[in-house]
Formats: structure tokens, C-alpha cells, sequence
């Protein structure tokens, strides 16, 4: 029985634009690259933010410099705050309407993420969607040691409602890395969405269980799944 739901936040269940990865893509260039969106997607999505910086500098740029990734970084939390604050930020299509079904099924939902806790928590207010309300809870970044594909964020997840079996849990996510994330982690599906940064086809490629175009389509998996 899948007792908890643990989705990614950008491209999976909120819908931005991309906004992040240009906006991480344009802090990168101005410090003098030319490295296009598509690289930024397929080396940075789903990580950590530092930890996307310094993958596209070393794969793309053979580059190491943890001093240049900081700096880059840090102009990257301020363009994005900038873009939040004077965009518009929306679920993702039936997130909100899953989020309920959820709810009425007993299912915990969670969000995990590699925002920042501050970035997380500014999206979340943004969008109307509360902690005990819409959703049960956040897992950033921040809270943890190792970031995706290490389980790390799901494992808090668990251990905050005492579920101790991977297999009563499910990841959904737009990135390969997460679907590396939640079977590292155990867990009993593993999901990916087209929604988001990545294709089908390569999400194909670390083979998800399910690879849905709409949050709507888990409902079926999950009425199996019980």
C-alpha cells in the first residue's frame, strides 16, 4: 500500500517556465560561457543548485573552481528571487486537484526539492499552498547532507511520519535524477513526468516505472498499487 507521495516542485508540480534553469543558464554566461539551455537541463536538472553549477562547468566547460561556482551561484539566488517576485507562478496542471484526491485517500503528500529552503518556501506561499493543507510537507536542499540522486531527502521524509518501508512510498519527478533519487531511496515507483525539464526520451534512459504526461495519470497506478 503507498502510503506517502513525494514530488519535485519545478516542472512537476509547479509550473514556472523553466524560469530556474534560464535563469541559471544566464547566471553561468555572464560569468563569461556560452552554454546553451539544453546543456543546462541535461547536466543541472533536479540538483542542487550549486551542485547544477558545477556539473555544467565541469561536463560542458572542464572546469573545477568551487570559488567561481559560488560566486555563480550566489548571483543565480538573486536573479531567481528577482524573476519570482515579478512573475507569475502556477501550478502545475491538476496539481492542486491531485494534491486533494490525495488527501482523501489518506496519502501523504510531500515536496521535495533542489531549492534552497528559503526559494521553496517563497514558491509555496506564492502559489497559495499550505503545509497540513494542500501538502503535508517540504524537503529541501538545505535540510540534508547529500543531495539527489542520494536519497538522503526522501529518507527525512519518511522518518518524519515514521514510515520505515521504501516500498509504501512513490516519487514523481520531471528529471532523470529523480527518478535516481527515489530508487536509490527504494522505493516502490518511480515516476517520471514530461512536464518539466526532461523528455520522455531521456527519461527513458534510467528507465522510471511510469512516465506520465498529466499528474492526473498516478491516479490509476495508485488504485493498482493498493
Amino acid at each position: 500500500m503507498i502510503k506517502m507521495t513525494v514530488f519535485d516542485m519545478a516542472g512537476t508540480t509547479v509550473n514556472e517556465d523553466n524560469v530556474v534553469y534560464k535563469t541559471l543558464r544566464k547566471a553561468i554566461n555572464e560569468a563569461g560561457f556560452e552554454f546553451t539551455l539544453d546543456q543546462v537541463l541535461a547536466e543541472g536538472a533536479g540538483k542542487e543548485k550549486l551542485q547544477a553549477i558545477k556539473s555544467v562547468l565541469s561536463v560542458y566547460g572542464g572546469i573545477e573552481d568551487d570559488s567561481l561556482a559560488s560566486s555563480i551561484f550566489q548571483s543565480f539566488i538573486n536573479q531567481l528571487a528577482t524573476a519570482y517576485d515579478t512573475m507569475e507562478i502556477l501550478p502545475q496542471n491538476n496539481a492542486t486537484e491531485l494534491f486533494a484526491e490525495l488527501k482523501k485517500r489518506g496519502i501523504i503528500v510531500v515536496l521535495n526539492t533542489g531549492y534552497n529552503l528559503q526559494t521553496a518556501h517563497s514558491l509555496i506561499s506564492k502559489l497559495g499552498w499550505m503545509i497540513g493543507d494542500q501538502i503535508d510537507a517540504v524537503v529541501t536542499a538545505s535540510d540534508v547532507s547529500n543531495n539527489r540522486p542520494k536519497p538522503d531527502m526522501i529518507i527525512l521524509a519518511m522518518k518524519q511520519f515514521d514510515i520505515t518501508d521504501p516500498q509504501e512510498v512513490l516519487k514523481v519527478g520531471d528529471s532523470t535524477i529523480d527518478i535516481e533519487e527515489g530508487r536509490n531511496a527504494g522505493c516502490r515507483f518511480n515516476i517520471g513526468i514530461t512536464t518539466g525539464a526532461h523528455t520522455k526520451e531521456q527519461l527513458e534512459i534510467v528507465n522510471p516505472d511510469f512516465i506520465l504526461d498529466n499528474l492526473l495519470e498516478l491516479l490509476p497506478i495508485l488504485d493498482k498499487a493498493q
